[in-house]
């Protein structure tokens, strides 16, 4: 069975779940995630993430991962007995990112904790990470692309399954967790319809050490969307999710309202080719209105801040744990008295 080279230490995994009061990873929300959201999530004991191409210009990368430090660095301080969870940032590594060496460059300044690509796995990219003790974590959505992965330096992998949100493969999270851990027993997180606790729990009993959760953060105060994206979200269900890959060249998993919204039939939209995938500096345009989302979204009821769900996340957990009388897996403290 294959590992991360780094996890025969103390197991990147337990490093990690160390500083967390919740094993989730908040995924990278394109436009969406913002410092704010982040600095939130990583307080309340998740790993907080953000895509680096959602700070534009690019100048502005250097003053979000300035302020992300700082402001972590400072609750570490004044909260010792519950500190903050690292952070992460997300790197398309697809030949379009005609961004990737800049901000490359300044995760490795500010030697950002977690580094997870996306669209493309290169061994300088995960080189880079590794150089001042960084972890890189690589989505895939099939088991080619996990081997692909490893074969190339990641430390860990990010099972998406079918109904995440954004890019999604099609692979139920049974399958692709039971494939990957047949060969893989380094750090796994599972995407892919979670909004609840028993989610969480759920993954974990699967085999995935993280449960990877993005569209329920959408609908958050701290969110940069739109009211009427959060209210989307919030009224939506499962049904109200179309798989295409209009938007991107990618298929992912989006609004049905969003299109409706933008003249589009849902039900009979053009198929995008492949190579037309681009993003480069003006890639966020695409992204603007067609709204993504995955099909976890009827577990969320309203807009809150982003402590609140990861407290709402919490004691569901807990409660899903009393099942079984364990609350974490191996490798982890336990979580109870960390609600």
């Amino acid at each position: 069975m294959t590992a991360s080279p780094l996890s025969a230490e103390p197991t990147i995994v337990s490093r990690l779940r160390a500083r967390m009061r919740l094993p989730v990873i908040g995924s990278p929300l394109f436009i969406i995630s913002n410092p704010d959201l982040v600095i939130a999530q990583c307080k309340a004991g998740i790993i907080g993430s953000f895509p680096a191409l959602n700070a534009r210009p690019a100048s502005q990368l250097d003053e979000w991962l300035s302020r992300i430090t700082e402001e972590l660095a400072a609750w570490d301080r004044d909260n010792p007995g519950t500190p903050s969870a690292p952070f992460a940032v997300n790197q398309i590594v697809h030949r379009s990112n005609d961004r990737l060496d800049h901000d490359l460059e300044l995760c490795v300044k500010y030697r950002v904790p977690v580094v997870i690509t996306s669209l493309g796995a290169r061994p300088d990219v995960n080189a880079a990470v590794h150089s001042y003790g960084g972890v890189t974590f690589h989505d895939v959505i099939n088991t080619a692309f996990a081997h692909k992965a490893v074969e190339k330096g990641a430390d860990g992998l990010i099972a998406v399954a079918a109904g995440a949100g954004g890019h999604a493969g099609t692979l139920s999270p049974f399958a692709l967790v039971q494939q990957i851990r047949s060969w893989w027993d380094g750090p796994l997180a599972l995407s892919g319809a979670m909004a609840t606790g028993r989610a969480i729990r759920a993954a974990e009993v699967m085999g995935a050490d993280f449960a990877y959760i993005g569209s329920a953060f959408i609908a958050t105060e701290e969110a940069n969307a739109s009211q009427a994206y959060k209210a989307a979200i919030v009224e939506g269900s499962a049904e109200d999710i179309v798989y295409t890959n209009l938007v991107t060249g990618v298929h992912g998993n989006y609004l049905r309202t969003a299109f409706i919204s933008a003249g589009l039939d849902p039900d009979n939209l053009p198929v995008s080719d492949p190579s037309a995938m681009n993003f480069g500096t003006a890639s966020a345009k695409a992204w603007k209105d067609i709204w993504g989302s995955g099909q976890g979204i009827g577990a969320i009821a309203e807009v809150v801040k982003a402590h609140e769900l990861i407290d709402r996340l919490k004691r569901e957990y807990l409660e899903a744990c009393s099942f079984s009388g364990q609350c974490a897996g191996p490798g982890t403290a336990d979580l109870r008295g960390k609600v």
